[in-house]
């Protein structure tokens, strides 16, 4: 899941990067609107996290702008304003969710991962096929059974070929996927990555196609409701 969190408040927003990165997620942060604008139209987002009390502008009109695009990115409102109006407000704006401060993180991790199970269509976090089982929330995989062993970049790079079901996606877009816009990392890092989930899961999971990208093996794609 790639997050971008829009919070001007630097420790809640390294804070809040450092807990969902360790349940697999990669996350880019938004110090203002301006920087928001720059990210959204840059990378493609699973989730936004948005504080709404930011310097250049409330959140709710940089809210209300991505709606008026048709941008469809779930957001969950992450602000002290915790009034019944408030919410109301937040939710007629265009937000998916609502959370007031102070809040644990745990319900954070849980609320971001059901927005993207019901934007994708999913009515659990259990995927099954035939010989691979994979539960995309709590980051179990089995091989005929057999629990294997995935690092969080190789979750990462699943879940999107998962989300994309079929659709080709480029080194660039599964770079930011795994590790966000700003992180600099070798060029072939995608490639070991597809390497490692062949080997682990089977060489079919994953289609390469020459010049463009990779995608979805065609047995594994599916109605993913």
């Amino acid at each position: 899941m790639h997050v971008l969190i829009v919070e001007d408040n630097t420790l809640v927003a390294r804070g809040i990067k450092a807990g969902l990165e360790l349940h697999g997620m990669t996350c880019d942060i938004a110090m203002h609107i301006a920087q928001a604008q720059l990210l959204m139209a840059a990378c493609q987002f699973d989730v936004c996290v948005l504080d709404l009390g930011l310097p250049d502008g409330d959140g709710l009109q940089l809210l209300q702008q991505w709606r008026a695009r048709t941008l469809d990115v779930p957001v969950l409102i992450l602000t002290a304003r915790g009034t019944v109006e408030d919410k109301v407000l937040g939710f007629q704006t265009g937000g998916d969710d609502y959370l007031a401060k102070p809040f644990d993180l745990p319900e954070l991790v849980v609320r971001l991962q059901a927005l993207h199970r019901r934007a994708a269509g999913r009515a659990s976090d259990w995927q099954q096929w035939p010989a691979l089982r994979l539960n995309l929330a709590t980051h179990e995989a089995f091989v005929h059974e057999q629990l294997v062993e995935l690092s969080r970049r190789e979750w990462a790079l699943l879940g999107a070929l998962l989300q994309a079901n079929g659709r080709v996606l480029t080194p660039v877009q599964l770079h930011d996927r795994l590790y966000g816009f700003e992180q600099d990392v070798g060029s072939n890092t995608v490639n070991v990555h597809v390497h490692n989930l062949r080997k682990k899961l089977g060489t079919e999971l994953i289609d390469t196609v020459r010049g463009l990208g990779f995608r979805l093996g065609a047995s594994y794609c599916k109605d993913m409701a």
